[in-house]
C-alpha cells in the first residue's frame, strides 16, 4: 500500500512541478520565424518551450496526423485487415480541388489498405485519405466526425476537422498546443510509429495498376535534404497558401542522448534569397528548436535509492545503534542545464521522531521509516514542490536479546514507581537492619547479665564452702 501511494505522489507532483520548470529556464529559444510553436519531452508531456501555443491556426494536412491514427486504430482492433482490399471508389475524389495532392488513385482501382495508408500519409494523397475515411467510417462525415471526437477525448478542445486530408476549409483548425497531444498519442500506435517514420514506400501492383513509389515531403526525414536530422525519427509537414498567405507547418518527434522531444511548428513561411535559393523555414524551426532543446535539457536524477539521507537511532539493535533511511524510488527530472543540483531542498520527516516515539528493533529492509519532500525556490521566489516520497531502512537491523532485557531494566529503574519500590525497599532494608542491630544489642545485654549473674552465684558458692 505505501509503494502504490509513493508512486502515485511522485507522479502527481512531477506533473504539477512541468510549467514551474519551464518558467525557470535560465536559456531562451529566441527569434521564432513562426506564429506559433512548442516542443515537449514525449513520455511525460512536459513543455520546454512554447510560443502562442493556443492559437487557432488551419490544420492544413496535419490533418492527415489523426487519419492515419484512426486507421491504425482500425488496424490494430482488428475493424479492418492491413493487407485487405480496397477498390477505390468514386466518391474518394469528392470535394478534391484541382489543386490537391494526389497519387492518381483511380476508381476501380484496387489496393491493399496498407498502401492506401502509406500513399494518404507519405504520398500525401487526398484521394487515399477519403477512401479510408470511408472504409473505416461508412462515410466522410462519420470518419470526419470520429476524427473530432477523438481530439476531443485527447483535451485537443481548440482543433476542428471538417475533412480527413487536410485541404484548406475556414472552418478547419488546430493549435500547436493540440497537435502536441494528439501526434504524442498517435506515436503510441506501433502502425502509426512506422508509417510516420518512413521516407520511401513501393505499392504492390495489382496486374492491372503499376505499383507506385512515393517518397515523403518531410525533408526532416530525407536523408539528401538540406533539413534531414538524423535524429528526426517521424513527423509529418504541411503547406497551403489558400489562407491567404503561406502557411508552413512540421510537426516531428526526435531522440537524442536518451531524451525524446515532439515539436511542432505551425505557420512558417519560405524566405526568397536573392541568388534564387530558399529557405522552407518549417524546416529551419525545427531543426534550430530541436538542437536549442538536446543542448539545454537533459534527464537528471535528484534522488537515487542508493542515497543514504539520514540515520534514524534505533534501540536494542543488535550490533548497530542506528539504521539508514534511503528513498524508496528513483526521482529523475529533466531540467535546464543551468539549474544546479544544489537548488533542490530535501525536507525529511522521520515518523519515530515526529512522533517521539523511538524507533526499536527489530526493522526489517525496506521497512517505512519517514519521507522526503523535494522542492525548489523559483526565481520569483515561488516554491515548487516535485515529489513526496517515502524512505526506509536500506538494511535489516536484528533485535538484541541482551540490549532489550538491558534496555528494560534500565527503563524500569528510571520509571517513578520503580524509584518509589527501592525506596520502600530501602526503607524496609534499613528497618531490617536497625531492628537486627537493637536485637544483637538485647541480646548481649541479655548474655552479659547472664553472665554476670553466673559468676555471682558461683562466687557466693565458693565462698560458703570456705566457711
Amino acid at each position: 500500500m505505501f509503494k502504490k501511494i509513493a508512486v502515485l505522489l511522485i507522479f502527481v507532483f512531477i506533473i504539477q512541478a512541468v510549467s514551474s520548470i519551464t518558467a525557470s529556464s535560465s536559456s531562451t529559444f529566441r527569434d521564432l520565424i513562426a506564429r506559433s510553436a512548442i516542443v515537449a519531452e514525449k513520455e511525460t508531456g512536459q513543455v520546454l518551450y512554447e510560443h502562442n501555443a493556443t492559437l487557432r491556426q488551419p490544420a492544413d494536412s496535419l490533418a492527415k496526423i489523426m487519419t492515419l491514427l484512426l486507421a491504425a486504430e482500425a488496424v490494430e482492433n482488428d475493424a479492418v485487415r492491413d493487407n485487405e482490399l480496397i477498390t477505390m471508389s468514386e466518391f474518394a475524389w469528392f470535394d478534391i480541388n484541382d489543386n490537391s495532392t494526389t497519387q492518381n488513385i483511380m476508381p476501380d482501382e484496387e489496393i491493399t489498405f496498407i498502401d492506401l495508408i502509406y500513399c494518404m500519409y507519405v504520398g500525401n494523397a487526398n484521394e487515399a485519405a477519403n477512401m479510408l475515411a470511408l472504409r473505416v467510417g461508412g462515410s466522410i462525415n462519420i470518419f470526419v466526425n470520429m476524427m473530432n471526437t477523438r481530439a476531443t477525448e485527447l483535451g485537443a478542445v481548440n482543433t476542428r476537422f471538417s475533412n480527413p486530408h487536410g485541404q484548406y476549409d475556414e472552418y478547419q483548425y488546430t493549435t500547436a498546443q493540440d497537435m502536441l497531444l494528439i501526434f504524442s498519442e498517435a506515436m503510441k500506435s506501433a502502425l502509426f510509429a512506422e508509417v510516420a517514420s518512413t521516407f520511401r514506400h513501393v505499392t504492390e501492383s495489382d496486374g492491372e495498376f503499376e505499383s507506385r513509389t512515393i517518397t515523403s515531403s518531410n525533408s526532416l526525414i530525407n536523408p539528401s535534404s538540406r533539413y534531414y536530422y538524423r535524429d528526426c525519427i517521424a513527423g509529418r509537414d504541411s503547406w497551403s497558401y489558400e489562407s491567404g498567405s503561406a502557411h508552413y507547418s512540421v510537426v516531428a518527434y526526435a531522440e537524442e542522448d536518451g531524451l525524446s522531444l515532439i515539436s511542432v511548428i505551425l505557420g512558417s513561411d519560405v524566405q526568397m534569397y536573392d541568388d534564387g535559393s530558399t529557405d522552407v523555414r518549417s524546416f529551419s524551426e525545427s531543426l534550430r528548436l530541436f538542437q536549442w532543446t538536446f543542448t539545454n535539457f537533459a534527464w537528471r536524477d535528484i534522488l537515487k535509492t542508493t542515497d543514504l539521507l539520514y540515520r534514524v537511532p534505533i534501540l536494542h539493535g543488535s550490533g548497530a545503534d542506528f539504521v539508514n533511511a534511503r528513498p524508496e524510488a528513483s526521482l529523475s527530472l529533466l531540467l535546464d542545464n543551468a539549474v544546479l543540483d544544489s537548488a533542490f531542498d530535501r525536507d525529511i520527516t522521520i515518523f519515530s521522531e515526529a512522533n517521539n516515539d523511538p524507533l526499536v528493533a527489530p526493522v526489517n529492509a525496506g521497512e517505512v521509516l519517514g519521507e522526503v519532500v523535494i522542492s525548489r525556490t523559483m526565481p520569483n521566489g515561488t516554491v515548487t514542490e516535485y515529489a513526496r516520497m517515502f524512505l526506509v531502512a536500506n538494511t535489516s537491523i536484528n533485535l538484541s536479546g541482551v540490549e532489550y532485557i538491558r534496555g528494560h531494566v534500565a527503563d524500569l529503574l528510571a520509571s517513578n514507581a520503580a524509584r518509589n519500590i527501592m525506596l520502600i525497599l530501602g526503607a524496609i532494608l534499613l528497618l531490617y537492619i536497625a531492628l537486627v542491630v537493637r536485637y544483637n544489642i538485647v541480646r548481649a545485654n541479655r548474655l552479659r547479665r547472664i553472665k554476670n549473674a553466673k559468676s555471682d552465684i558461683i562466687r557466693e558458692r565458693h565462698q560458703n564452702f570456705r566457711d
